[in-house]
């Protein structure tokens, strides 16, 4: 039950605008969180409990406001509000857009998402906390229950960013959520910051690919009584990742993290590189952290390297290096353990693109300057409209393609035509040249 504010309720904020409550939403440790109504519009409310409406809370709000938000994703602080019967203060904020689900209903598997759509997430999570660091800014508190994500398309939503504060002054207040606090800040040794925030980013990330944590293993099962001095070795004194390939004595037990054994082999090696970099120098020197931008490189390519296997339909990954070993055979599929089939492919410089049923290219492959930049498809691969058994590349551009056959020929593709997927054809896209392989 809410305990502040009473449903009805106005309250003014500081444009003088008045804000009135309609539901409650739910509670925390700092205060309770509602839905209201604003010159038309449903916003979200914050209110705090007396102890923590602190005039410090309240200066790292208006910090906040009036630096505004990094992007669009986080649901940032717009504007402070008060009551004159009514203690303490709150702050209104956007409303999160129905669809999003938080990341526990992945771990509990009330939601299944695709590879695609979680590769989707991981790569928006690497550039939302680019984008707030860029400014100077350190969440603190990164953790699945202050994420919100859409199983379907993997867009996300921040939400409780009245913590964040600037790099380097939070000396006091929220030092983040057990199992997702640096070890260092475990230890009373360091306060947030940029630094511990890449720490907290790879472990959501962790969870996110793998529904496990990545210190809980043999030594986590071992424990006897879970309390705060076991957790502090386990993620402060004594971490160890689970997948450390130099010490196996923390490694996955089977029957206990099932999950974390199953999912570690089923991706590319050069992401499971990066985590291991995350969770082996990166858990003990904060300067050899993964940063935002390589999470962000690698999940847009693991994006592109989803394909299908041709029996149960199961989502693979391609993975290059690992082709290379075997001589180029792909291997079975981790559902049915069939052989898996390569789809045809598309390379772009260093990138390369799985030409699936439903694979879109978008400014981000085909032009150099708009990198990350997943918006507004630019190709997508459809069938042939008569012949069921011939795939193409539809232009969905405004930009003329030049396609060359093996043997030579070459042909335009004008805005809504189509080049056929077929091995050896290069495809100038303008900005970039590319190449169908099989």
């Amino acid at each position: 039950m809410h305990q502040l504010l009473q449903l009805g309720k106005s309250v003014q904020s500081t444009s003088g605008h008045l804000c009135m409550v309609e539901a409650f939403l739910g509670g925390g440790t700092q205060g309770e969180v509602y839905r209201a109504q604003l010159g038309g519009k449903s916003i979200a409310l914050k209110w705090y409990f007396a102890q923590q409406a602190t005039s410090a809370q309240r200066k790292n709000l208006e910090t906040l406001i009036d630096k505004g938000p990094p992007n669009a994703q986080f649901l940032w602080p717009m504007e402070l509000a008060t009551a004159p019967d009514v203690g303490g203060f709150g702050y209104i904020m956007p409303l999160r857009e129905p669809g999003y689900k938080n990341i526990v209903d992945l771990m509990k598997r009330r939601i299944d998402p695709s590879f695609h759509a979680l590769a989707t997430t991981g790569m928006q999570l690497a550039q939302a906390f680019l984008e707030l660091h860029a400014k100077g800014l350190c969440y603190r508190d990164i953790s699945f229950g202050n994420v919100f994500f859409h199983p379907d398309t993997g867009d996300i939503q921040v939400c409780d960013n009245d913590n964040v504060s600037i790099d380097g002054q939070g000396q006091s207040g929220v030092l983040g959520t057990p199992r997702f606090i640096a070890p260092e800040v475990v230890r009373g040794e360091a306060v947030p910051s940029i630094q511990t925030d890449l720490f907290s980013l790879s472990v959501l990330l962790f969870y996110l690919f793998h529904i496990h944590h990545p210190l809980e293993g043999l030594r986590e099962s071992s424990i006897k009584c879970f309390d705060l001095p076991a957790m502090t070795q386990l993620y402060g004194t004594k971490p160890l990742f689970i997948f450390d390939p130099m010490d196996s004595s923390n490694q996955p037990v089977r029957g206990f993290h099932d999950n974390a054994i199953e999912y570690w082999p089923l991706y590319p090696q050069a992401l499971r590189d990066l985590f291991t970099q995350a969770f082996t120098a990166g858990l003990h020197d904060p300067h050899e952290r993964v940063r935002e931008s390589q999470w962000r490189t690698a999940l847009v390519q693991l994006r592109d390297a989803v394909m299908y296997c041709g029996h149960c339909g199961s989502e693979n990954f391609y993975d290059g290096d690992a082709l290379r070993v075997s001589g180029g055979k792909p291997g079975a599929c981790w559902s049915c353990h069939k052989p898996l089939t390569l789809p045809f492919r598309l390379r772009l410089d260093r990138q390369v693109v799985m030409l699936n049923h439903n694979t879109c290219l978008y400014p981000h492959h085909l032009d150099p300057q708009r990198r990350y930049d997943l918006s507004q498809p630019w190709a997508a691969v459809q069938r042939h409209p008569q012949n069921k058994d011939v795939w193409g590349l539809k232009n969905l551009s405004t930009v003329k393609w030049v396609s060359t056959a093996p043997d030579g020929t070459v042909r335009d593709v004008e805005p809504g035509r189509s080049v056929s997927l077929a091995a050896g054809v290069k495809v100038n896209f303008g900005s970039v040249e590319g190449e169908i392989r099989f």
